[in-house]
């Protein structure tokens, strides 16, 4: 109980900052440019790469407080900072070939499937 209950208080924490870090960036910069989303993005890869350090080489922090900060709190900060952990975790392994497919299929099939789905929506 106490894993679901961390995952879900980092959501929460996640959710909200992003709705207020992209609000705020939003407010400096205009709409024009997706500006939000990009500092979001690249803060949350930040924060996910500080975490896999204190985690998984440093060992200061717990597999509760993981779950939270890593699995809840960036998870729904962003999970572009996920889909890059584990493009780097490929490369790091030698899967080179497999973190250009993740890559790749990511952002072009994200692509065509997302055209898809407001195809479907339109046609309801």
């Amino acid at each position: 109980m106490v894993k679901w209950i961390a995952i879900a208080v980092g959501s929460c924490a996640g959710g909200i900052s992003r709705y207020l870090l992209s609000g705020f960036v939003y407010q400096l910069g205009g709409t024009s440019f997706p500006y939000g989303t990009l500092v979001v993005n690249l803060v949350g890869c930040f924060i996910i790469g500080f975490l896999v350090v204190l985690t998984e080489e440093k060992f200061l922090l717990g597999p509760t407080a993981r779950l939270l900060l890593m699995i809840g709190f960036c998870g729904a900060f962003t999970t572009f900072s996920t889909f890059i952990l584990e493009t780097s975790n490929l490369i790091r392994d030698g899967e080179t070939l497999h973190a250009f497919f993740n890559v790749m299929a990511s952002v072009c099939l994200g692509f065509v499937v997302f055209r898809l789905g407001i195809l479907l929506g339109e046609l309801i």
